[in-house]
């Protein structure tokens, strides 16, 4: 539990943009995840630099998150304070022809804005679950394509800062859904993306495509976390673990999904628990069958993290 000292000042930076001993499980997709100390929801960067100046001097550990796909929030109650950035929604045309969007900004919300202005370059990620924050810190995409391929910089504030900076595409490090060489406790505040000027209709009927083949193929209809592991170099976790035999499997509320066993879904009162049992037997069966060693690409938020 926080002390008094970090309460108060938490307070005096968010005033009512702060809750305290807050269920985790209600800023997850997968609906499962113990309280958390304090769940800040900033407004802006001033109030981002200050929270994270008071988690420093005070040594209280803190962590963004976005929508909260890709993410299993353990249990147990969580120390700290969790930055939710879903309220920096801005979304516009970058003066030099690109798209700005802020960490909050859902991904329908990039669709329709370049939809509506016929800007192509954006709708591989089309239905890919979460936040723009999210999708830069995992490095987000489809087989063919990822965030690294459209980005042109990132906004990020860095603890002790006192304020925002902008890191182009050519100083990030990107690998397979991950961002790395960021200072630690950097928390993503915006990303700049390349766009090019096409047709309404032409992006609409890619997003079309796009959109019906996710639904076919994906559980969309019950709570997430989307892709549980990473695909290994030339495979498909999804076809492994089914090869495994351990599509539909289900333990507790948890079972790998009927749809896409890649998917690990909450059909009903699942627990982190749950959740990271399924895991742990995936990657023994796997690892049993073909030899192989699947490595998670959800993200864990408690225990070591």
């Amino acid at each position: 539990m926080i002390s008094h000292a970090a309460r108060k000042g938490l307070e005096e930076i968010l005033g009512d943009q702060v809750r305290f001993d807050f269920p985790l499980a209600r800023c997850t997709s997968l609906r499962v995840g113990g309280p958390v100390d304090a769940l800040a929801t900033p407004t802006s960067r001033e109030q981002i630099v200050r929270t994270l100046s008071l988690c420093a001097e005070l040594g209280i550990p803190h962590y963004a998150i976005g929508a909260g796909f890709n993410l299993l929030a353990l249990d147990e109650p969580l120390a700290g304070v969790v930055l939710q950035l879903g309220k920096l929604r801005r979304l516009d045309a970058a003066p030099d022809g690109g798209v700005r969007a802020e960490a909050g900004v859902s991904h329908s919300q990039v669709t329709r804005f370049c939809v509506e202005r016929g800007l192509s370059g954006m709708e591989f990620a089309c239905g890919i679950p979460g936040s723009v924050g999210g999708w830069i810190a995992m490095n987000a995409g489809v087989p063919d394509r990822e965030m690294k391929d459209v980005v042109r910089a990132v906004e990020v504030i860095v603890a002790g800062a006192e304020q925002s900076q902008w890191i182009p595409r050519e100083a990030l490090s990107f690998e397979y859904r991950a961002l790395e060489g960021l200072d630690a406790g950097s928390v993503i505040v915006a990303a700049a993306f390349e766009v090019s000027v096409s047709t309404r209709d032409a992006v609409q009927t890619e997003v079309d495509r796009l959109l019906a083949r996710r639904s076919a193929t994906q559980p969309l209809n019950v709570p997430s976390c989307g892709s549980v592991f990473k695909n290994p170099p030339g495979d498909f976790a999804g076809r492994l673990i089914e090869a495994a035999g351990l599509k539909g499997r289900r333990r507790g509320g948890a079972e790998f999904s009927r749809v896409h066993a890649n998917f690990i879904a909450n059909v009903g009162g699942a627990s982190a628990a749950d959740i990271l049992g399924l895991i742990e037997e995936a990657r023994e069966a796997v690892r049993q069958h073909d030899g192989t060693v699947l490595v998670p690409e959800v993200r864990i938020l408690g225990g070591d993290t």
